[in-house]
């Protein structure tokens, strides 16, 4: 594949630009960023900030990757923002670094699909295929595990964790801690179930579906305080060796909630 730069492109000579990355017209580019092969930058996008662009993404015309942290304290320190391979990034999305006062970087993984006017804060963390739909807006310091799926015009909070292979409903809001594999969606943000057609669709089997099923009734449905909750589900793990990985990804989230979890 053959790289271009379109001649109205303003991109810093220090810039490491990888032969084949397309730089599209009116775009322009800052000194301390690094595009991997076969990323296209799109019209009027804007890329600063201390920025690495792995392979073969897709920005579309509008974005502004790389900003500084809408953060109060920032003070001009070079932190970070890392993207890695094959993301769609649509229409005015905002991707800023991190700040000092947390890890000082924000990260997006591989392959997901990021629609318009999507915000990531900093020292956001971004897990590999998740969707987060148009206008989904995520607040400071949150973490989206892997496949998750966060509905059109939803606010995450700032410091909430949204779980691996969770899906939430559009006009959501989300005030804490989403347990991965959890259906929810309603302001506030409330579980309804199990994302059970992404899970079959991801290959998890009847059995582990069954499990996952009776872990959300444990966490959900029986009033137990959260630490016997986690007693129950390890008990599960034992009895049921086929879920046993993803109930220990439910307890591993748990066990960190440090916001609490939300609630039927």
């Amino acid at each position: 594949m053959a790289g271009h730069i379109h001649p109205t492109a303003v991109v810093d000579p220090a810039a490491k630009i990888d032969p084949t990355a397309v730089i599209g017209p009116f775009a322009v580019v800052g000194p301390d960023v690094t595009i991997g092969a076969g990323t296209e930058i799109g019209p009027y996008c804007m890329v600063d900030g201390v920025t690495t662009i792995g392979r073969n993404n897709r920005f579309y015309r509008y974005c502004s990757i790389g900003g500084m942290p809408q953060d109060k304290k920032y003070a001009g320190e070079k932190t970070r923002l890392t993207i890695g391979d094959g993301n769609t990034v649509r229409e005015f999305v905002t991707l800023n670094t991190g700040t000092v006062q947390d890890g000082g970087e924000t990260t997006l993984g591989n392959d997901n699909w990021i629609m318009a006017y999507v915000h990531v804060a900093h020292d956001c963390h971004i897990g590999n295929h998740t969707i987060l739909a148009n206008s989904v807006q995520l607040g400071g310091h949150v973490h989206v595990g892997d496949w998750a799926i966060i509905g059109g015009l939803t606010g995450v909070h700032q410091f909430s964790r949204v779980g691996a292979h969770t899906m939430t409903g559009g006009n959501s809001s989300l005030m804490q801690d989403s347990p991965p594999f959890v259906l929810a969606a309603g302001n506030p943000c409330r579980p309804v179930g199990i994302n059970v057609e992404g899970l079959k669709r991801r290959g998890f089997t009847p059995v582990m579906i069954s499990a996952l099923r009776e872990a959300y009734k444990i966490i959900f449905r029986r009033g137990l305080p959260l630490d016997a909750a986690r007693a129950e589900l390890r008990k599960r793990q034992q009895e049921i060796p086929e879920a046993a990985e993803h109930l220990q990804t439910l307890l591993e989230f748990l066990d960190v909630a440090s916001r609490g979890i939300i609630r039927p």
